[in-house]
């Protein structure tokens, strides 16, 4: 009885307070009626924009085309498609947003992120390697723009903005494969050999493994130092101690989520494009199966999340952990990544 009494009050207190502020509503002057309705309607348009924006991008198909028969022009427009996506998915590039809702959303900057460093990756392995026949030669003319153009601030958000300096990289790659397919130029030049190859993977194996642990350190982990592992000699600048204690701090575990899920989006792309392009080394090596393998790891960290925040349960318990499952598809392409690479190096 005490309980259907207390709620009984408390329903009326309300009621009195709910009447109180629409006598406050209409008895005040027509513009703060209006002002009312103008916010309100601008707190939904600003939250519909959020959630929509905050929608990944689908994947990309690879074009089938005369000119994707030639090699290289399967990563390049790899390449171009998946730095276009970045700057013109819904809500465009929001890394640099001053505004709403864009300020709000973390999301999909940290995926961004993830994003340019594949693109970063790839567009310098391509000047520097893809493009030269060795050490010696020239480099590409429209290369030597675009590579530095996609390592320009990624949160400048005028004089100049990020989207206008990477979509002058962008207008340089298109540039670079308009030469590469013009069979009356011999300036443009791709060169899918297996030493090529390996120097790319070598720095995707790199990056897998930095997320993957980062990914794991959710939790909080305490692990051996072994950095020096392996070497008898081995010396570092300072000292460190045995026993690591490795935690990823609770407010950027979702940041780190969504950087190793945009990470995981562009190299599906990357990597069927070499499919592509190295198929005869591949096929040579025996590796395309490898890769194939290393393709499907990665496009299982694009399955749908149904949570509206990345968990973070400790491993055995309860609750899911979101990074330690990330981290195990991560740890499984790294290390396919690894058999690969030494398929590469056989004769």
């Amino acid at each position: 009885m005490a309980l259907n009494s207390w709620f009984t009050r408390f329903r009326i207190q309300m009621a009195d307070r709910y009447d109180d502020w629409q006598d406050d509503v209409s008895g005040g002057s027509p513009w703060r009626r209006w002002l009312l309705v103008i916010v309100l309607v601008y707190l939904i348009v600003v939250l519909v924009l959020g959630m929509y924006w905050s929608s990944e991008p689908d994947h990309i198909p690879l074009e089938n085309n005369n000119q994707a028969t030639i090699v290289g022009v399967s990563t390049t427009t790899a390449l171009i498609n998946v730095a276009n996506t970045v700057l013109h998915k819904p809500g465009g590039y929001l890394s640099n947003d001053v505004s709403l809702p864009g300020i709000w959303l973390d999301n999909i900057p940290n995926w961004e992120y993830g994003v340019l460093i594949q693109v970063r990756d790839l567009s310098k392995t391509l000047r520097e390697s893809f493009s030269r026949s060795q050490s010696q030669s020239t480099e590409d003319k429209d290369l030597v723009i675009a590579e530095p153009r996609f390592n320009f601030d990624t949160t400048s958000w005028i004089f100049p903005s990020s989207e206008s300096v990477y979509q002058e990289g962008i207008d340089h790659l298109i540039r670079y494969r308009t030469r590469l397919t013009d069979e009356d130029k011999t300036d443009a030049q791709f060169y899918a050999r297996a030493d090529n190859l390996h120097a790319w993977l070598s720095t995707v194996e790199s990056r897998l493994g930095s997320l993957s642990q980062r990914l794991s350190a959710s939790v909080g982990q305490r692990r051996i130092n072994t950095d020096l592992a392996g070497e008898e000699n081995a010396s570092q600048a300072t000292p460190a101690p045995k026993e690591l204690i490795i935690k990823t701090p609770w407010l950027e575990i979702d940041d780190v989520f969504y950087e190793s899920r945009g990470t995981a989006w562009a190299l599906i792309h990357f990597l069927k494009a070499a499919e592509v392009d190295f198929a005869d080394v591949l096929k040579k090596k025996n590796a395309l199966i490898s890769l194939r393998q290393i393709v499907r790891e990665l496009e299982a960290t694009q399955e749908p999340i149904y949570s509206v925040m990345i968990l973070n349960g400790s491993g055995f318990g309860m609750m899911a952990n979101h990074s330690l499952v990330m981290a195990s598809y991560l740890s499984r392409a790294h290390a396919a990544i690894i058999d690969i690479r030494e398929l590469l190096t056989q004769g």
